[in-house]
């Protein structure tokens, strides 16, 4: 409630009237001021020397014993989960944002999307969907290996010597070399595979297994960090797996850095739901110390599994939206600006219907599945675009078909990176990367669903809206690489 009642300000002329400070009073506020600005200018001169060094001497460890403080997630014993210091809960708060988003392996193939088209000038982080989990043993493994290490890129050498690392992840470390500040972390399981996490986060055995095999595919393909996309934990027990294949996870990633001799944070974060139904199961306090940030699913709110046409990415209104969600989090003790709201790059099809909050009957054809269009084909022609303001919410209808499409248009995007700035949250995730706008899709067949449609990239409205990007370097030195040009640095 904003009050109508004005208290009185005196003006600069009176300031040495009756009411103006005792002049002792004047010299201790002064001396207080001077002493927080120092502290100020001190800090903002160690983290700017700190990025410096990072930047210019990356593969320098002189003089890291200075800038351990800053770091103290790198401690061997989280039986107690760490609590971030001052000094570091200011840096975490005052750094630009996170631009999230997924690269999926498969875009390669008929959607044409290789790394070379990804905006790496409004993104911070890649995440690289997808690696698989052995059911049985825990084994974190590539799920395409000709796409993941194989495919030989323009450019790439037939007759190298030697084991040497192609496809998606060298072209994703020559983005890295050019953009310091892009981060790639592998994220393991998705939709499809997370029905293997069940088993394995339940027994200590394959939990070793998996935090193992996924530090050594870390190293051997030049990663910034892992993902966690298990979709979801249902009981108490896969619950409590979850958390502690978590923690065992932090340990075993600053274990890592340790061996490598360096004061670097290799990241932990996970996609997290954002449905009751799936957010009410997990520990959240548990998980958080242990995680960097959180990629909350922010869409698929509504689809072809409902009754009722209606929205799948609204920020606010029922049934199910995104803010409920980010005050969820916010209670459970997760800082704002760890959580990272997920924006969709597609939109979901409902046919024979007469709009939101309506009966549907059947699903459009799709871009790539029934039911599902890229952001990039959308609006289809023939169909009117509507917004509602209130909830943050998009849709397209078109009255010959009866063909309502719920996608996030530019005007909302722009409302939801606005959202991010003013509620404190971190940053910004798409799913996925190959469905926005703005990239020439050489060789990629056109039709219904896929004839590309003008209009601006999603990506990009986002981060305006939001505020400056963070810049924290990325890290470049894989010595323990099974592969000789990530090893040696020739890549």
């Amino acid at each position: 409630m904003v009050s109508t009642s004005y208290q009185a300000v005196p003006s600069a002329e009176v300031v040495d009237g009756p009411t103006a400070p005792h002049p002792s009073r004047r010299k201790f506020l002064v001396c207080i001021a001077v002493c927080l600005f120092a502290f100020g200018t001190y800090l903002i001169g160690e983290l700017r020397t700190f990025a410096f060094f990072e930047n210019h001497y990356p593969h320098s460890t002189l003089g890291t014993e200075h800038w351990i403080p800053h770091f103290t997630a790198l401690q061997s014993d989280l039986s107690t989960p760490p609590v971030p210091s001052p000094t570091e809960t200011l840096a975490m708060e005052a750094q630009g944002k996170y631009s999230v988003g997924y690269f999926v392996n498969w875009g390669i193939y008929a959607r044409k999307f290789p790394p070379t088209l990804i905006p790496v000038q409004d993104l911070t982080h890649i995440l690289y969907a997808f690696a698989n989990v052995r059911a049985d043993t825990g084994d974190v493994v590539l799920s395409d290996v000709w796409a993941d290490k194989d495919i030989h890129y323009p450019g790439d050498s037939w007759a190298e010597p030697g084991n040497n690392l192609y496809g998606n992840f060298k072209a994703l470390h020559k983005l890295k070399q050019r953009n310091r500040h892009l981060k790639v972390l592998l994220s393991i399981g998705g939709w499809t595979y997370s029905p293997s996490f069940h088993p394995v986060v339940v027994r200590p055995v394959a939990r070793a297994t998996f935090v193992k095999s996924a530090i050594k595919l870390l190293e051997d393909y030049g990663l910034d960090g892992l993902d966690i996309d298990y979709e979801y934990p249902s009981n108490p027990e896969q619950a409590a797996g979850y958390r502690e294949l978590l923690k065992e996870l932090r340990m075993a990633l600053d274990q890592h850095s340790r061996d490598k001799n360096i004061v670097h944070k290799f990241l932990l974060t996970i996609a997290a739901p954002c449905g009751p139904q799936n957010y009410k199961v997990l520990d959240i306090g548990g998980m958080d110390p242990y995680l960097d940030f959180w990629n909350l699913m922010a869409y698929d709110y509504s689809g072809s599994w409902d009754n009722v046409a209606n929205h799948q990415a609204n920020v606010h209104g029922p049934p199910i939206n995104s803010s409920d969600a980010v005050s969820w989090y916010k209670a459970s003790g997760v800082a704002p600006h760890k959580l990272i709201l997920g924006i969709p790059l597609y939109g979901r099809s409902f046919m024979n219907t007469a709009g939101p909050g309506t009966p549907f009957s059947g699903l459009g054809q799709g871009s790539w599945e029934q039911g599902v269009y890229d952001y990039r084909a959308l609006p289809l022609p023939g169909s009117y675009v509507f917004e509602d303001n209130r909830i943050m919410a998009s849709w397209s209808y078109d009255y010959q078909r009866k063909e309502m499409i719920s996608s996030d248009n530019e005007a909302v995007a722009a409302m939801k990176g606005r959202w991010i700035r003013e509620r404190g949250l971190g940053g910004s995730m798409f799913w996925e990367l190959s469905g926005d706008k703005g990239s020439h899709r050489e060789g990629m067949e056109g039709g219904h669903g896929k004839d590309p449609v003008p209009g601006a990239s999603l990506v990009k409205v986002v981060k305006e809206a939001m505020g400056h990007l963070d810049h924290s370097p990325n890290w470049l030195r894989y010595e323990g690489s099974q592969f000789d040009n990530l090893r040696n640095g020739s890549i």
